[in-house]
């Protein structure tokens, strides 16, 4: 039987040269690279943030070394984190075997870096473009809603506010009314001040603090009314008003988190299309790279492309040459703002593809499908009668821009044997058009068509829903941990980033793969070249033998 060998553990015993464990990790491991780029950017304003004297504080750019690395290992818990500093061999060499707590992490994350990620961010992707990997001249832009980090069934709702405020302010000006009217009985003089105007609870104040001075031996009820008005009605006003405050201009708002919107969401853990606290997070991305970042607040992707534009323009001092985008940002505010800004829109609306389906296209009742004279100003229905304009309207979008809307009116509806197919109104038949959309969607359409719009369409989906795809499935980045829109947007910036370097690193390896492959293809080309120049070289020499050896025949 062979004698069995096993190997030396000498780990275990003391060394006069220790091995140094950092050189173990690869050359090109996603580590180093993560260094490389962090050591890179210009971190002045973060070390503006330390005040100095007391305890020394831990350099920020090995924290932001340590963020960064553990966004791109789907690491987002400080106590993971915090864990892995002193298990990880990755996050040793990062942090320099520094062990900082999840505190000062955490700290570190929500106070300081939180007021500098998007500039990060910024130079990061830069750094991308003098790479190659991106040009920034075309933002393929989608958006994606993920749940908010507050309780799902804890809401306030603009409607009950209003209806309530509204409530509890006829119930006061009824009170202070027969109050009034009994101060006017008893010093028999004639107020002229108005009760019904609207309350607020400053005014409220004000008017409890005058009756408290009119009223010299207020009546019991009178009594008990006031100290009502005062203990219970005027902090629900309070309430009421704040409330409103926090809503600005949306429907809903969470009670944990006050920034975050109830909507509506494709993933729902319960089944059933349950409203949700969500954030709506606006993403550009190229070569499926993230290049910017915006998170809003409104459930439609329509209302967010006009900041989303100015927030890419602020951060590169340039604006993309092409903008690719899905049906949800086809309007006439945003095509508008795409021609004023110079960009070539590849962007859909809403129809698109169903109008050139063949059942809308024959359906000669439909407004799109009249003929319309523009000199003249009239359209002609499928009867042959015009219809005339009658007026100009106007339309405001929940932004507050104005759309110009022109209506046209049938003469002679009623004895119409088309009339059940043509409309089913009462009366002549009234049709809305928007001449100036109608301009944007011809114009739109002749660009989706061509064939640049065609290749652009077909790279959409695989740019930012591929993108949505990685964050949200493989990354399991399916609701914040953070609250409040500032941090909401800096985890989203930590996620993006994460996603970047993973890019990087697999654009790096692809790139090294070709080169070895490229350096493999011409040593193999060269090895056989010289091979057969060595079987010719060979050849010839047999040749001159052979002669050599005919020749001495016929000469002997």
């Amino acid at each position: 039987m062979a004698k069995v060998v096993f190997k030396n553990q000498s780990g275990k015993q003391p060394e006069l040269f220790p091995v140094n464990i950092f050189d173990k990790i690869p050359a090109h491991h996603p580590v180093r690279l993560v260094e490389k780029v962090v050591d890179s950017l210009d971190i002045s304003d973060l070390i503006s943030q330390y005040k100095g004297g007391g305890c020394s504080a831990y350099h920020p750019r090995m924290l932001v070394k340590v963020l960064f690395y553990s966004y791109l290992s789907n690491i987002y818990s400080c106590r993971k984190i915090a864990k892995a500093l002193g298990e990880n061999i990755h996050f040793m060499y990062l942090s320099g075997n520094s062990t900082p707590d999840f505190r000062t992490i955490n700290d570190f994350r929500g106070k300081i870096l939180k007021a500098h990620i998007h500039r990060l961010f910024g130079e990061v992707v830069k750094m991308l473009v003098e790479m190659g990997y991106v040009s920034l001249d075309v933002q393929y832009i989608d958006g994606t809603k993920i749940e908010a980090c507050s309780n799902r069934y804890t809401f306030v709702w603009r409607g009950s506010i209003e209806k309530n405020k509204e409530k509890l302010e006829t119930k006061v000006n009824k009170i202070l009314s027969d109050i009034e009217s009994s101060i006017q009985s008893d010093n028999q003089e004639e107020n002229k001040e108005e009760v019904s105007t609207p309350l607020d609870s400053e005014l409220l104040k004000e008017k409890l603090a005058q009756i408290n001075k009119k009223l010299k031996e207020p009546s019991k009820q009178q009594a008990r009314e006031l100290k009502k008005m005062q203990d219970e009605y005027l902090p629900r006003l309070s309430k009421y008003e704040e409330s409103l405050k926090i809503l600005g201009c949306r429907n809903s708002y969470s009670k944990t988190d006050t920034d975050a919107t109830f909507m509506r969401m494709k993933e729902d853990h319960m089944k059933n299309g349950q409203l949700k606290p969500t954030y709506n997070a606006q993403v550009s991305t190229e070569n499926q790279f993230i290049t910017h970042v915006s998170i809003h607040q409104t459930a439609g992707d329509t209302t967010t492309l006009s900041s989303h534009l100015e927030g890419f323009e602020n951060q590169y001092n340039k604006q993309s040459k092409e903008v690719v985008a899905d049906a949800g940002y086809g309007s006439e505010e945003n095509y508008e703002l795409l021609e004023k800004k110079e960009i070539t829109a590849y962007v859909k609306y809403n129809y698109f593809h169903k109008e050139q389906k063949r059942k809308m296209k024959n359906n000669p009742f439909l407004v799109q499908n009249l003929f319309y004279n523009k000199e003249l100003d009239f359209y002609v229905c499928p009867m042959g009668q015009r219809m005339k304009k009658i007026r100009d309207g106007k339309r405001t979008s929940s932004n507050g821009y104005e759309s110009q809307v022109s209506y046209y009116q049938a003469k002679r509806c009623q004895d119409c044997p088309l009339r059940n197919l043509c409309h089913k109104a009462e009366g002549n038949r009234i049709i809305q058009v928007n001449h100036r959309l109608n301009q944007l969607k011809e114009k739109a359409r002749n660009l989706l068509t061509s064939e640049k719009g065609l290749e652009q369409r077909s790279k959409r989906p695989i740019e930012v829903e591929a993108v949505f795809g990685h964050l949200k499935y493989n990354n399991k980045f399916n609701r914040f941990t953070f609250k409040g829109l500032a941090k909401v947007e800096m985890e989203f910036l930590l996620m993006a980033l994460g996603h970047n370097f993973r890019k990087m690193v697999a654009k790096t390896a692809d790139k090294l793969k070709n080169t070895f492959n490229s350096k493999k293809s011409s040593f193999c080309t060269f090895f056989y070249t010289q091979k057969n120049h060595q079987k010719t070289k060979f050849v010839c020499i047999i040749k001159k033998i052979n002669q050599k050896e005919e020749l001495q025949k016929i000469a002997a």
